[in-house]
């Protein structure tokens, strides 16, 4: 079980910087939720830890491996997988095609033996696909199977998006706003499957979400940011009992 470790982290663009010095743990095993007002730069953490930007000053460390410099590419091998707030998704493929493509990394096997479709390459290509499988039985997703991404409702797509993440087979799982623009009964679906996700996978996940009843709900640990600076963290009740939180979510008295 390894942690994530940021420390110290800046993150600016020209003069303006969307991260002050951040620090956090991510313990392994746990639901952690990074909350904050739009702006506060929940999105630029997560950019910063699976390699879309890097810090300017400051380091993340996943183990023994530093993630600071590290490309998107390098941190998903290291089995750090990310479910985008906008949808990453091939919106002309199936549900199924595109949990396929997530595994490529997974398919290591000469050209010859992929020409010739025999031996190693049939068997690699059997266990992902027996893979891919468990997964949209896991997220529940048989109705959508060979079903077009474009064609499913959003809620749906960001199940999908979710699944993806996972057929990478993650150790860490960065979810960024999975319930965004859902009704109340696919946000209630999603918790279920994040909750599963960890006790049932032993996935680490990491959460952005806007709905504090959600985080205060499923949350091991939360940490809270507000114009790219940490002004709170630790457990539900602990931040909500935070004047600085409070002051940050609904303003001065």
């Amino acid at each position: 079980m390894t942690k994530l470790i940021v420390s110290d982290v800046t993150l600016s663009f020209g003069g303006l910087n969307a991260l002050s010095s951040v620090d956090l743990v991510i313990q392994p095993g746990l639901i952690t939720s990074v909350i904050g007002p739009n702006g506060a730069g929940k999105t630029s953490l997560l950019n910063c830890i699976s390699g879309f930007y890097h810090p300017t000053m400051g380091t993340i460390t996943y183990g023994n491996h530093n993630l600071t410099k590290s490309s998107p590419h390098q941190v998903s091998n290291l089995g750090i997988a990310r479910a985008f707030q906008n949808l990453e998704l091939f919106s002309g493929m199936s549900v199924l095609d595109n949990l396929l493509l997530a595994r490529h990394n997974n398919l290591k096997y000469s050209f010859l033996s992929a020409l010739i479709y025999y031996g190693k390459a049939s068997q690699i290509e059997a266990e992902n696909r027996a893979y891919v499988e468990e997964i949209i039985d896991f997220m529940e997703l048989e109705p959508y199977r060979h079903k077009t991404v474009g064609s499913l409702s959003y809620g749906v797509q960001k199940r999908v998006e979710v699944a993806r993440a996972l057929t990478m087979s993650p150790k860490l799982l960065l979810l960024d706003e999975p319930m965004a623009g859902m009704n109340i009964e696919e946000k209630e679906d999603v918790v279920r499957f994040i909750v599963d996700i960890q006790q049932e996978r032993g996935i680490t996940v990491v959460l952005i979400e806007h709905d504090l009843g959600v985080v205060m709900d499923i949350s091991n640990q939360i940490y809270v940011l507000d114009f790219g600076e940490l002004i709170g963290s630790g457990t539900p009740e602990e931040v909500a009992a935070n004047p600085k939180v409070i002051e940050a979510y609904i303003g001065e008295e």
